[in-house]
């Protein structure tokens, strides 16, 4: 009976999202354009439609390119459209005379702000981030990436994430999850990562057990110079970095973490999600996640505090550190808005 009711519950929430993302904002549009009261039973039977559409997309694990492109990018389009209509609408309702006015000003900053999220949606750019430490004896330099999101993002952005990497010089890479989304992704486009000649070390993220046999994917990992550090650490010169997966409970997460403590080196702890961060902070040197994405798209990423205390940026305790990334690629529609993708290169310095 408990399932029943989760269930029901989130068949509400996904028509209730539809209908506000899909057809919510061509209902506004055609009032304020031509002064057209919605019909209510079309619209329901639209949300209806997409809402099943939708549902049938998250669960299947092929991922159709026409269908992943109408509900990836039509929510990216629908997102934008919905807070721009609101506030246009709301404005006819002071300024009746100029519903149409305000209709073609709402088209116009719709058609605007999307290119602009197209834009930076398939940018990426390159971050420094200096630390200083008296447990760094020797200075070591690594680039920290994540939430790459292959499947929902093409080779092409896997292509510009690599080129923009190899701009600098590093010791080691370092990837936070969510490499991966879609089981259809063409796994020899990793070959891309050997051009780096270097190591190269990887724990999962959520996105990593949605796709279809993802153990078998994360297994294949190795071929590719691709080093999943699972569970567990690994000394180098100053560095001990500890590495945990993300199919694990924060309580787990914790205990594992504790365990690989090194007080003796840096540590530098590798986890997808900022949020075990207020368990370990005062034991780990440099904390790097990703996951929240900053949002990535103006408002929502207003609305990302709520469920994430940490949401992007360096965070200090005591001297002791949390970088969580905004990513280095997009996840679902491929734009950015208020947002970046971002390779960061991190230098560890003696202080």
């Amino acid at each position: 009976m408990k399932k029943i009711i989760q269930n029901s519950f989130l068949y509400v929430v996904i028509f209730c999202v539809t209908y506000f993302i899909y057809v919510y904002p061509f209902e506004i549009l055609n009032e304020l354009l031509f002064n057209e009261i919605p019909n209510r039973r079309v619209s329901f039977y639209y949300t209806i439609i997409i809402s099943v559409l939708i549902i049938f997309y998250f669960r299947s694990f092929e991922s159709l390119k026409l269908l992943r492109f109408f509900v990836y990018e039509g929510m990216g389009i629908g997102f934008i459209s919905f807070w721009l209509v609101t506030f246009f609408y709301i404005l006819s309702l002071f300024l009746p005379s100029s519903s149409f006015i305000l209709g073609i000003i709402t088209l116009f900053f719709i058609t605007l702000f999307i290119i602009i999220s197209l834009y930076f949606g398939s940018k990426v750019y390159l971050k420094e981030i200096n630390i200083s430490s008296n447990k760094i004896k020797v200075k070591k330099s690594f680039i920290f990436i994540s939430d790459v999101h292959l499947g929902s993002n093409n080779e092409r952005h896997l292509f510009k994430i690599i080129s923009k990497i190899k701009e600098k010089k590093y010791d080691f890479v370092l990837i936070g999850g969510d490499l991966i989304d879609s089981s259809n992704f063409n796994l020899q486009a990793l070959n891309e990562f050997k051009q780096l000649e270097c190591p190269i070390y990887f724990v999962t993220g959520n996105h990593e057990y949605y796709i279809k046999n993802s153990s078998e994917f994360i297994q294949t990992l190795h071929n590719f110079n691709i080093q999943h550090i699972s569970n567990s650490n690994k000394l180098f010169d100053d560095i001990n970095l500890i590495g945990v997966d993300d199919n694990l409970s924060k309580e787990s997460q914790t205990e594992i973490i504790y365990k690989k403590i090194n007080d003796d080196h840096f540590n530098l702890l590798l986890i997808h999600k900022p949020s075990v961060w207020v368990n370990i902070k005062e034991k780990i040197d440099l904390m790097l996640s990703g996951h929240t994405h900053n949002g990535q798209i103006f408002p929502f990423n207003l609305f990302v505090r709520l469920q994430f205390k940490f949401k992007y940026g360096l965070y200090n305790f005591k001297n002791n550190l949390l970088y969580v990334s905004s990513g280095s690629g997009p996840w679902g529609p491929k734009l950015r808005l208020g947002t970046r993708n971002e390779v960061i290169l991190f230098n560890l310095n003696k202080k």
